[in-house]
């Protein structure tokens, strides 16, 4: 099915999750901020949100450093 994510096109297999689309991106093992459609998906929802057909989808990952 076909997404946007990050402002770009994508295709992702249907009933791909939140938590699924991180990780597929290879953010799994940081802090991440998503929303999905202009809202914001809590954390504990990742793995319980199913992404469907034409979602915007926006993730960002925090990085450290001074």
């Amino acid at each position: 099915m076909k997404i946007t994510l990050n402002g770009e096109p994508r295709d992702v297999p249907s009933g791909t999750t939140v938590r699924a689309l991180v990780e597929r991106e290879g953010l799994g093992s940081g802090p991440v901020a998503v929303e999905r459609n202009g809202e914001v998906v809590r954390r504990r929802d990742h793995e319980s949100t199913v992404v469907v057909e034409d979602d915007a989808i926006e993730i960002v990952h925090f990085v450290g450093g001074g």
